[in-house]
């Protein structure tokens, strides 16, 4: 039985790290920006340098999950299909050759195409996921917001549909080049007033292409000072996720996102007479580990 475990939320910009000790408890974390792209042709590397920064004792067992287990990863890891229940990842890890300690990697879920075609599928998600059961989660509604925001639903401990939105990617690309570019620099600091107008905008409908040149319509005629055209743009990306997935009023929602990130979510939501509750994503993906701590201790 190994006194600790190391578990990487290994994402495709950026990588977050616990080291648990016996007890499931946190003892140090860790954040940088060694996602899948920068490490991609020297992950064992980065793992080694991971392994140094954190003090990682010798010989601790490895969980990772996200998108050091894609195509473009360290080891590509054949997706789940959603009959495959939450809380049997920890038998479904994959295992790595070639290290010293054991290492496994999380695998993703598919979502099989529908009836219109469409297919969907998440890494790393699953993992928190996970944790928010572990910590008491009763299924329902789930959202995971960053670069590509999830929506999903589960009935007990199974996925039954998820949907995903590049909102992150979006608007970091929109802030990078283009039309949009120059307004929404103008405004670093988050203005309430305008984010909620955003989502209002986004409550309409129509169509978000449209939508998004009106941004530098309501600029250059004076109905939005440039100062708040990035608020308003944060609004109208998050508000059309809302509109798109289109709730009943009173539905709880459980947000797990950072607490920046997820209060635009919670703001939002009363535009939509939405509840929700905010669940720490630090506290879920230890809460997961805790679950492959117990899978590794028998092994």
């Amino acid at each position: 039985m190994s006194e600790y475990l190391l578990g990487i939320d290994w994402g495709s910009t950026n990588r977050r790290a616990y080291l648990l000790d016996a007890d499931g408890q946190c003892l140090r974390q860790h954040a940088d920006g060694t996602g899948m792209l920068a490490a991609r042709g020297r992950f064992a590397e980065a793992l080694a340098d991971l392994c140094r920064d954190l003090r990682v004792p010798a010989g601790t067992p490895v969980v990772m999950s996200g998108m050091v287990g894609s195509a473009q990863g360290w080891h590509e890891v054949p997706y789940l299909t959603p009959d495959v229940p939450l809380t049997d990842l920890p038998r479904q890890l994959a295992r790595l050759a070639g290290p010293e300690a054991p290492v496994g990697i999380v695998p993703g879920y598919r979502l099989p195409a529908s009836a219109d075609g469409g297919v969907d599928v998440m890494r790393g998600e699953e993992t928190q996921l996970l944790g928010a059961l572990a910590l008491g989660a009763a299924g329902g509604w789930f959202i995971l917001p960053g670069t590509h925001s999830k929506w999903a639903r589960l009935e007990g401990e199974r996925l039954a549909q998820w949907s995903t939105y590049m909102t992150g990617e979006l608007f970091a690309a929109l802030g990078q080049g283009g039309t949009l570019a120059a307004l929404m620099a103008a405004g670093a600091e988050h203005d309430a007033q305008a984010f909620d107008s955003g989502v209002a905008a986004a409550r309409v409908g129509g169509a978000l292409t449209h939508a998004l040149f009106t941004v530098r319509a309501r600029v250059v005629t004076g109905d939005l000072p440039a100062a708040q055209a990035r608020s308003f743009v944060s609004g109208l990306l998050i508000g059309t996720e809302f509109t798109a997935c289109a709730l009943p009023a009173g539905t709880e929602l459980a947000i797990i996102g950072s607490p920046a990130l997820a209060a635009r979510y919670q703001d939002a939501a009363r535009h939509f007479s939405l509840r929700t509750r905010i669940i720490d994503p630090d506290r879920a993906y230890c809460a997961a580990l805790g679950r492959f701590m117990k899978k590794e201790s028998r092994r």
